[in-house]
């Protein structure tokens, strides 16, 4: 197999007729299979002779976050294209607040992902939408979780941490449930500072072998340590379907890994660069 690498912004046209002029016919004409791995996409197109194979998940997105393009010399399998984001197509993100939810962190997150073209909802948790973060900030919400929660089509779930809020998050059922769905579904969970520990360890939502941090203070590494892999010191982590991050001083790190998981390596390099910071 030879691959072949594009951005990750690339669109799909421009994909296919680069291919089409590299190695198939012009008669040809792209292939998508809703729902398919890339490796049963390659299979369907082992069926078809010199097809360019898509494949695509069951949200419209293309698969892995590299646009990776593997062309195989028997002439019976085309070409399978995976990509991180579908053009066109929105990333629904929704980060949960409370009172005492901390500030610094809220705000990396939502501004991080509104630069990459997020859709970003932020819900309270508490009767009211005006809700006072850890160190006075006035946040405005922009719906109540009720009004986010028998919802199933979030991409991503990103926590912010501080105290109390971490510990308020943690107890709203609705918010609890939503996590739960959203870690059965296979969808991404992102959470930094307290909320690792306070809102998903100990709610049995990270898996026993997974590996997370958290903000290093020892309460916090202990609960980690009794439901997943333990602490790990490093500024963000991902394993699976999780991203975990330490505090306040690496939400832009946190927030530009999950612009790469969605968004792909090149918009999160562009971001770190504008943003005169750089990645984890």
């Amino acid at each position: 197999l030879k691959p072949f690498w594009f951005k990750s912004e690339t669109r799909l046209s421009d994909i296919r007729n680069s291919l089409l002029r590299i190695c198939l016919p012009a008669s040809d004409d792209v292939s998508c299979w809703p729902g398919a791995t890339a490796s049963s996409c390659a299979a369907a197109a082992g069926g078809a002779r010199r097809r360019l194979a898509v494949a695509v998940d069951g949200g419209g997105r293309l698969l892995w976050h590299a646009l990776a393009v593997a062309v195989c010399e028997t002439k019976r399998v085309g070409c399978v294209a995976v990509a991180a984001q579908a053009p066109g197509r929105v990333v629904r993100v929704l980060v949960p607040i409370a009172k005492g939810s901390e500030e610094i962190e809220t705000a990396c997150i939502t501004d991080v992902l509104v630069r990459a073209g997020a859709e970003v909802t932020v819900a309270s948790v508490e009767p009211e939408l005006q809700v006072k973060m850890s160190r006075g900030l006035n946040i405005v919400a922009d719906k109540h979780i009720d009004e986010c929660a028998g919802l199933d089509d979030w991409d991503v779930i990103a926590i912010p941490g501080g105290m109390p809020g971490a510990e308020r998050l943690a107890d709203c059922r609705p918010l609890v449930d939503l996590l739960k769905r959203q870690r059965k579904n296979g969808k991404l969970i992102a959470a930094v500072c307290a909320s690792p520990a306070v809102v998903l360890a100990d709610n049995g939502i990270l898996e026993y072998d997974e590996k997370a941090t958290c903000y290093p203070a020892a309460k916090f590494k202990q609960l980690l340590s009794g439901s997943c892999a333990g602490w790990w010191d490093s500024p963000v982590v991902m394993d699976r379907k999780v991203i975990t991050s330490q505090g306040p001083g690496t939400s832009l790190q946190f927030a530009l890994k999950i612009v790469e998981v969605m968004f792909g390596d090149a918009k999160a390099r562009e971001l770190a660069e504008q943003l005169l910071t750089h990645r984890a």
